[in-house]
């Protein structure tokens, strides 16, 4: 992908919040919210119609791409097994933070993500409140792209001792044992908190101002844009046994840190 597409995609993220997520933020009714998975798992009509919207552009500006997107799956109109077969496939969170959306709160944003052969090509996490976006292409690196246009950069935070470093830990969907194990360890860090929404996290990762994530759920729609703008700042990401991550891998926890040595240490002091 180059820049000029990159370009075309942020617009189209742009477009899409300002006409169907922030035309309907703060004017839900009741009926437009409701739970699939659980009540932790929150869809609203705006998730519903800016899916549709992104997916109606991503076929114009890329019409040999196919695209899934997380309300598609949970109607069962796309699958995830499609990450693994051949040609290129974008992965679309049209609100991700959706809770915080539904809860009249100004915390969330819009994800995108280019995979092919469970590769991540590209990923977009577009702020509709800050009108900016985190762009990562595989192999150039990760920068924020402003409204006019200007970029910054994305370089993840200076590595510090455990002790030392803060971050978001979504320990919520963690299974017994591990939930209890790692609950009793969190004052190891210097200070824990959960956004409820990736989409910020990984922004803030990858900005250097946290220096460690940790997730339990892993749906590519959450985690595929984030992991790359992460690693092309700096970044070094694994799952819980230490294997790397990839799109198609939907359980196994992952933890984000500066760098291996940074990881490791995490690991032995959370995990081990």
């Amino acid at each position: 992908m180059n820049n000029c597409e990159a370009e075309a995609v942020i617009g189209l993220l742009r477009h899409v919040a300002k006409t169907e997520i922030l035309s309907r933020f703060k004017k839900l009714a009741p009926e437009d919210v409701r739970t699939k998975a659980g009540p932790l798992d929150p869809v609203t009509i705006a998730d519903e119609a800016a899916e549709k919207a992104l997916k109606a552009g991503l076929h114009k500006l890329f019409p040999g791409d196919d695209v899934i997107g997380e309300e598609a799956v949970a109607s069962g109109a796309a699958r995830l097994e499609r990450l693994l077969e051949p040609g290129r496939v974008w992965i679309l969170d049209p609100i991700d933070g959706t809770a915080n959306f539904a809860a009249e709160l100004p915390l969330f944003g819009v994800m995108a993500a280019l995979v092919e052969a469970d590769e991540i090509l590209a990923g977009f996490i577009y702020d509709p409140f800050g009108d900016d976006c985190a762009v990562a292409l595989k192999g150039q690196g990760a920068w924020l792209v402003a409204a006019d246009g200007t970029r910054r950069r994305m370089q993840v935070a200076a590595p510090v001792p455990v002790s030392g470093m803060v971050g978001s830990m979504s320990w919520r969907f963690l299974q017994e044992p591990l939930r209890s194990h790692v609950l009793q360890r969190l004052d190891k860090l210097a200070a824990v908190t959960d956004y409820r929404c990736a989409a910020h996290q990984y922004r803030m990762l990858a900005a250097g101002h946290c220096h460690v994530q940790m997730f339990r759920k892993l749906l590519p729609w959450d985690h595929a844009a984030g992991v790359l703008l992460h690693r092309e700042a700096g970044g070094y990401a694994r799952h819980y046994d230490g294997s790397a991550y990839r799109p198609s891998m939907t359980d196994g926890g992952l933890l984000l840190a500066p760098d291996e040595a940074s990881w490791n240490a995490l690991a032995d002091a959370l995990l081990r």
